[in-house]
């Protein structure tokens, strides 16, 4: 059970944002009462609490797309928790992969931000890789490591010759064409961008 005491409000209820672990992607924000929160815990399934019907449902009890559960964090006053999940499909009733899909002032998809790049590459290579369109270059890259590997050292030798004689705006470009060829040689091989970021935080000191 909870080590650090949660306040609930008037109605038993605290906010529970839920994040995928992998991307950092937001996926939804829902209530927990303590009974769902223990239940959350228990299981490592993500259960909320429905306001609306008044009851407890785990996520994905019908649809399937539940989340498991990572890591739980509380905020710093104890009155919201932070769910770090893996999603086994999209987090909105819509079939959204998350419940924030749309712009406020124009109600359209939103462009997206630096920060969903990296994950939307990685949806990217395993689309690819499920799908194989004919004539895919990422599909040529995920089936030929010796291809892919070509082309990442010489993506490496063009960001190197941009730092020394081009402008920022051209260092960007290449850097960006290297880390695509080095997620498709990884994915060759059936490790994936979050396997690299759990290696990088067991580096942290």
């Amino acid at each position: 059970m909870a080590a650090v005491e949660i306040n609930f409000d008037e109605h038993g209820l605290v906010p529970c944002v839920t994040q995928d672990a992998d991307s950092g992607e937001v996926l939804t924000l829902a209530y927990m009462n303590q009974e769902s929160l223990r239940l959350t815990e228990e299981t490592g399934l993500v259960t909320y609490f429905s306001r609306s019907r008044q009851k407890i449902w785990q996520k994905g009890e019908e649809s399937g797309n539940v989340q498991r559960v990572r890591q739980l964090r509380v905020d710093c006053d104890g009155d919201a928790i932070l769910a770090l999940v893996e999603p086994a499909g999209p987090a909105c009733h819509t079939g959204e992969r998350t419940c924030f899909y749309r712009e406020l002032s124009t109600g359209e998809t939103p462009e997206p931000v630096n920060a969903e790049a990296l994950a939307e590459l990685s949806r990217t290579l395993d689309s690819r890789l499920a799908e194989k369109p004919e004539g895919s270059y990422v599909v040529r890259l995920l089936e030929d490591p010796e291809f892919a590997g070509e082309k990442v050292m010489e993506e490496a030798e063009e960001v190197s010759r941009a730092v020394r004689e081009e402008t920022d705006d051209r260092v960007a470009e290449e850097a960006a064409d290297e880390l695509f060829h080095l997620a498709a040689l990884i994915r060759s091989r059936g490790i994936t961008l979050a396997d690299v970021g759990e290696v990088l935080n067991g580096r942290r000191a």
